[in-house]
């Protein structure tokens, strides 16, 4: 889970002039006001300042701490990317500020867990930081973050991510045997993981209009739904994530999986580039996809860990076609009666894209004893959809009618002995 020790800078050092000055001033200019909530959390290091200066050949990277933050760099191939982890961080500055330019075609940041951050600088070419330091400022304002980025050959690179030493690797490997189970889940208890997309530094699609974060509403609606299904007897739903935080692919499909789930349901709104398609669609897992729209929704979900920074581990293709084959003969059947049973319950309620059920290789998807589906519930690229998706009546009214789907599925599930 990417832990990381707390700061050990003291509170005095938070409640400084200087840091007091500099998060008045980003509140009272609506930036990020999950500053807030961070700080209330546990006294996070503040980045309150960034910028990046320089070309195809070397770019510079200053990013301004409130205090002097401890932070460790590697490097990850194909692609090609530098990964700055730091202790707990909240971003407080514009997201402008820090586009990405010169050698860096994608910079993204943001929450790994309670304890940590990351940067993830997604690089155009082979590049190595030439110097990585930090710098008291000259002021007395706290210190800078000095990431200097120069080109370097492909082999220099490939050595760079051969010698390294990255001690998330083995923590990466393990279980997450820390998540909790279902609170009061009794045997016989119809168990449901309720998976809210993206989150953490991986934000997902940005709402057209509003500019409101896929993580947020996915959030919102799964917390939603689960304490809804709460209410029904004999059925126990749980979260994947219950705050703004990153988790793998791997990791969601195994806290399902720890847990017994009998059902889980991943829940997101993404972004098209057609701003005229809308409404809900229900996906299964399947080797094929049953069209572009769908190959290109799980080429781009199936990104997520990319996107956070985590390494690639290709399985085997063998290992691949039989944990696709073993969903496809032991829960792909039950995946579609729930899809199905979705898409009866949406029946003129809320609205679907045509075609609304399609299927595609999506590794959140992957669990083999555990039926599944990704509901788009909608899509935050259309203004209208945008507005339904952050609507609470809606959302109550959807979540009362994925509730419904749910209790036919449970029982038919029961009826045929299950």
């Amino acid at each position: 889970m990417f832990k990381r020790a707390r700061n050990t800078a003291t509170s005095a050092g938070w409640r400084s002039t200087f840091a007091r000055r500099v998060l008045t001033a980003l509140l009272t200019a609506g930036l990020l006001a999950t500053v807030v909530a961070s700080v209330e959390a546990g006294d996070p290091l503040l980045a309150y300042g960034a910028r990046i200066v320089g070309d195809d050949a070397r770019t510079r990277i200053v990013i301004d701490f409130d205090r002097e933050p401890h932070f460790s760099v590697h490097y990850i191939a194909n692609p090609e990317r530098i990964v700055i982890d730091l202790p707990a961080t909240a971003f407080g500055f514009p997201a402008k500020d820090l586009a990405a330019r010169g050698l860096f075609k994608d910079i993204r940041y943001g929450k790994m867990d309670e304890e940590s951050a990351r940067i993830v600088l997604t690089t155009a070419g082979p590049v190595k930081l030439a110097l990585a330091k930090v710098q008291a400022d000259e002021a007395g304002k706290g210190h800078r973050l000095v990431l200097d980025a120069e080109m370097i050959d492909k082999q220099a690179f490939a050595e760079l991510v051969k010698t390294q030493s990255w001690s998330d690797r083995t923590e990466a490997a393990q279980t997450t045997s820390a998540i909790p189970a279902p609170e009061k889940a009794a045997p016989g208890d119809f168990v449901i993981a309720v998976d809210a997309g993206h989150g953490g530094i991986d934000t997902g699609a940005i709402g057209v209009d509003t500019k409101t974060e896929e993580k947020q509403v996915t959030l919102a609606f799964a917390k939603a739904l689960t304490d809804r299904l709460n209410k029904e007897p004999g059925i126990k739903a749980f979260l994947t994530r219950e705050d703004d935080e990153f988790l793998s692919l791997s990791q969601r499909v195994l806290i399902a999986r720890q847990n017994h789930a009998g059902l889980f349901i991943s829940l997101h709104a993404d972004t098209l580039k057609q701003k005229d398609i809308r409404g809900a669609t229900v996906y299964t897992i399947s080797d094929k996809a049953s069209d572009k729209l769908a190959a290109d929704l799980a080429e781009r979900e199936n990104l997520s860990d990319q996107i956070a920074g985590k390494e690639t581990v290709a399985e085997p293709p063998e290992v691949a076609d039989i944990l696709l084959d073993l969903t496809r003969r032991e829960t792909q059947a039950f995946s579609i009666s729930l899809a199905e049973s979705v898409l009866n319950s949406f029946k003129d309620q809320v609205g679907t894209i045509n075609n609304p059920h399609r299927h595609a290789g999506f590794r959140v998807l992957q669990a083999p004893d555990v039926p599944s589906i990704l509901l788009e519930l909608g899509f935050l690229s259309n203004a209208e959809d945008e507005k339904l998706l952050l609507d609470e009546t809606w959302r109550g009214k959807t979540v009362g009618l994925l509730t419904d789907a749910v209790k036919r599925y449970r029982a038919a599930v029961l009826a045929n002995g299950g």
